[in-house]
Parts: C-alpha cells; structure tokens; sequence
C-alpha cells in the first residue's frame, strides 16, 4: 500500500511540473464526453442523403449483401438456391401489401420493406391472383352488361385467363428485366448513383400490382365512369410506389434521362391498367344474330333485334 501511495504522488508531481512548463496546455477528463468535429456532425445531418448512402451501400448494407451471398450460395440448379427466393413469413407480405397500397411520401419501398429479403413468394401469388381476378369479373362484366337480352346467351371465355396470364406475367417480369439493365447501364456511365438488383426490381413491381386485383372486383360495375375513376386511382397509388422508388435511382443522372425514365416506367403501368379495363370490361356490344322463329303455316319469320 505504502509503495502504491509513493506511485500516485509521483504521478501527481510529474502531472503538476508538466503544468507549470506549459500553462497553456489542456486536459481532458475521463468522464467527459468525447466532442464530435463540426465537418462529421454537420455531414451526419445532411437532409435527404441518408436514405440515398443507405442505398449506395453502407458498412451494414455490404454487410448485408455479404451474408445475402453466403445464403444464397447454392448452385442455381438446385431446389436449395430457388428456395431462397420464398423464405418470407406472412407478417413480411402483409406488410408489404400494406407499403404498396398506402405509399408514404419521401419513404424508399426497397429501403424499408425489400432489402433485408427480397422475395418472389408475394409477386408470384399476387400476378396469379390478379389473372383470375381479371378474368372472372371480365366474364361476369360481360354477363351483367347483356343481361336481359333475349338474343343474348352466356357463354364463359377461358381464352380471357390466358391471355391475362401472359399480359400480367411479362408485364411483371420483362418490363423490370428491361429497367435493370437499362439501370445497370447508366451506372457504369454515372457514377455513385443508386442502384437495384434484378430481384428487387421484380418484387416492387410485383407488390405494386396489388391494388388492382380489388380494383378489377369493383369494375363489374356496369358504370363506365366508375370504372374510369377507379382505374385512376389505382393507376395514381401504384404509379406513386414506382415513382419513389425509382426517382432515386435515375435523379442524378442526366435531367433529361432521368425524367425520360420515370415518364417511361409511368406510361407502361398506365398502359398496362388501361389496357385491361378495356380489353376485358369494356369490350364492344355484341351484334347477335336475329332469331328465327318458326310460323304456322310452314314459312320463317326473321324478327329484328334491337
């Protein structure tokens, strides 16, 4: 104890002469806290770029990546690698349906919903649901909207499911394959600017379909203006999840460019609704055969439909 007094007083007398050669010098406390510099506090306050350095890939982001790669390892033949691709729970689609369909203003779709674990599960079965959708109120559309007529006779169009099956599908998958390598481009011409993989282009796009499959239930109204401010604002909810996820990407690209690329990826989702409502619901009047309608005395009488 006597020699561990004798160290601290020494401590104490080197500390006190250090003091009176430099008057002017500081100390720091050990229960003070450590002052951030002015350059890194006012860096870490920058409006607006934190959600784009979330998307240029961080620490934690390529962390994230590296362990996405890590489980995602198998070969490609496999059942293993296709699997990776549905391991989403309930919870995780539910909240993604509800990102799709309420989008907040400023919020990235990928950042907060897609990133952590893209998924094919809710893309798969909502392109699905909504092909069985369209199809079965265009054939109940086309029942109501001749209902009545004595010349007319159902008839059930299946050729109606197919041909949504291949709209809705390439839609789903050509339109993000086609943006992720247009993306892919404009990243090896323009540096630092966001970037998105394959995966979760397809799951954004996917995920923003949601909302017409209660959209294409309510055109069985036989009211085309109903239909038309239906479809409106259907296109303006999804069309909004697309806008802010893609703006990002694309805005410090060219001015031109980038508005050609949002301009672009709008009009083929517009395309896209409007082309199902008016394919499927608002199909033409039929012009049906006038019935023949025996006489008694051996002749035909042709009645005139109206």
């Amino acid at each position: 104890i006597a020699s561990l007094v004798m160290y601290l007083f020494a401590e104490f007398d080197d500390a006190a002469n250090l003091l009176a050669a430099n008057p002017d010098a500081t100390t720091i406390s050990i229960d003070e806290p450590v002052e951030i510099p002015k350059n890194q506090h006012s860096r870490l306050q920058e409006p607006g770029r934190e959600e784009d350095d979330e998307l240029l890939g961080t620490d934690d982001s390529d962390k994230t990546e590296l362990l996405a790669g890590q489980k995602k390892s198998a070969p490609f033949w496999t059942f293993e690698y296709y699997q990776t691709f549905f391991d989403v729970d309930t919870y995780q689609v539910l909240d993604r349906i509800k990102g799709s369909v309420f989008p907040v203003p400023g919020k990235n779709f990928v950042r907060l919903y897609i990133r952590s674990n893209p998924d094919l599960y809710g893309p798969f079965w909502i392109c699905a649901t909504l092909v069985f959708t369209i199809a079965v109120s265009g054939n109940l559309s086309n029942f109501f909207i001749h209902l009545g007529k004595p010349t007319y006779h159902y008839v059930p169009e299946f050729r109606k499911v197919s041909i949504a099956a291949t709209t809705i599908y390439a839609y789903a998958w050509l339109v993000p394959l086609a943006l992720w390598g247009f993306l892919m481009w404009r990243n090896s011409k323009v540096m630092n600017i966001v970037s998105y993989s394959f995966l979760e282009i397809v799951c954004v796009y996917g995920y923003s379909l949601f909302i017409y499959i209660p959209t294409a239930i309510l055109w069985i109204i036989p009211q085309k203006v109903v239909r038309w401010v239906l479809v409106m604002f259907s296109l303006c909810l999804s069309g909004s999840v697309l806008v802010m996820t893609f703006w990002p990407a694309v805005r410090d690209d060219n001015r031109r460019i980038a508005l050609a690329t949002v301009g672009t990826i709008v009009l083929l989702h517009a395309l896209l609704a409007v082309g199902c409502l008016a394919y499927f619901f608002d199909a033409p009047e039929l012009d049906f055969p006038a019935p023949i309608i025996p006489a008694h005395n051996g002749t035909t009488v042709v009645t005139k439909s109206q």
